[in-house]
């Protein structure tokens, strides 16, 4: 097993994966599937009862699978107070700092709210608790507080069809890991059979990792990561991917991201399930798309012009580095922690330019054990190689 499981304080399932294979990341997705719950729910079915959320008085669902009971008692991750916060408008800080320091204040700001419109309706996104026989429901987890007209877009769904797209593409390519939060999960691909020469890029550089020599192996190989969110935290997004084969470090090219948004319309109340017709063709939209991006990313083409593009900056020789790096820090909203661990990557790097600060980025980025957070840093790669360059 090569995934990381994220604590969870709940007895369902875990839910995170931090550079996990595939096959982890499929089996845990599918676990994750059995225990979902989405429901279209008026306020006045939701309560807050010592910081959970109590659902009340919301019709069962009867399938030839057996019945669903919603009613029960949901403990909110952090996601969900973020949805609570923007749904009823408490202000977010506030909001977890009544948590923190006095949940029964919590519990009256949210069900004051919740009052002031009772009709109002929300799609509540929920794992089910194990049920044992003879006892009574567990608790269960609200994982989102969402519109109810959020188009349900499943990670399980989404991979399937993205890979499928990947397959009719007709490239070969691998997934070189994954990882899954609360908020996304990332899929990475790599094609080492489209990969050109980089030798201006990484001259002098050194992994931070192994110490071993971009000048013996100056090669990129194409790729792109894989994401979507299942509670509100961004669409589904194909997004281009450089990888350093020296070092690992991913370069991912935002402005060229393909998206598919989870807007849809209102929904019916009750628990949610998506028709058969709605699922395929949507699903069959994702595989389309994301086989017309694989063909795009996955260009020598494509990729010769973008190593060339980040050349043009990268040459730059930083007369002093540290002040670069607080610079560029500073302009990109890095923190402090983060910022000392580029800096320290740099200087492994042995690079002195405004290459090496790019590189220092991506590295740090692998060692973060958010895969959030390491997802957001890497994005802001090539800000930061465009940042040092022009920092007098």
């Amino acid at each position: 097993m090569t995934q990381q499981f994220a604590e969870r304080a709940t007895n369902v399932a875990p839910t995170g994966a931090r550079n996990a294979e595939l096959s982890d990341l499929v089996r845990i997705l599918e676990d994750q599937n059995r225990r979902k719950l989405d429901v279209i729910t008026p306020a006045s079915a939701l309560r807050f009862r010592e910081g959970n959320v109590h659902v009340e008085g919301v019709e069962s669902l009867i399938t030839e699978d057996g019945v669903t009971e919603v009613d029960g008692i949901y403990q909110p991750t952090a996601v969900a107070d973020e949805g609570i916060s923007d749904k009823l408008r408490i202000p977010l800080a506030y909001l977890r700092r009544m948590r923190a320091e006095n949940v029964p204040l919590l519990d009256e700001n949210v069900n004051a709210w919740l009052g002031q419109e009772p009709e109002r309706r929300f799609m509540l996104r929920a794992f089910r608790g194990d049920n044992a026989p003879g006892m009574p429901p567990a608790e269960g987890v609200a994982r989102a507080l969402l519109s109810d007209s959020y188009k349900l877009m499943d990670n399980f769904d989404m991979l399937l069809a993205a890979l499928d797209g990947v397959k009719q593409s007709g490239h070969p390519t691998r997934v070189t890991g994954c990882d899954l939060t609360d908020r996304r999960m990332y899929v990475r691909v790599e094609s080492e059979a489209v990969a050109v020469q980089a030798r201006a890029l990484l001259r002098g550089y050194r992994s931070p990792f192994d110490g071993r020599s971009g000048d013996e192996l100056p090669m990129i190989s194409a790729g792109f990561v894989i994401t979507n969110s299942e509670v509100g935290s961004g669409a589904y997004t194909i997004t281009p991917r450089a990888v350093i084969q020296v070092c690992r470090n991913g370069l991912t090219e935002t402005k060229d991201v393909m998206r598919a948004v989870h807007l849809g319309g209102k929904q019916d109340q009750g628990v949610v399930s998506w028709s058969g017709q709605t699922q395929r063709k949507t699903l069959e939209l994702i595989t389309s798309k994301t086989a017309d991006a694989v063909r795009t990313f996955l260009s020598r083409e494509y990729v010769e012009a973008k190593v060339r593009e980040m050349e043009a900056a990268a040459g730059k020789t930083l007369a002093e580095p540290t002040k670069t790096i607080e610079h560029v820090t500073k302009t990109l909203s890095i923190g402090t922690e983060a910022k000392d661990m580029i800096l320290a990557h740099f200087i492994r790097g042995g690079q002195m330019t405004a290459g090496g600060v790019m590189q220092a980025v991506t590295s740090t980025a692998q060692t973060l054990t958010d895969a959030d957070q390491a997802a957001a840093l890497e994005a802001l790669a090539l800000p930061a190689l465009t940042a040092a360059a022009t920092h007098g």
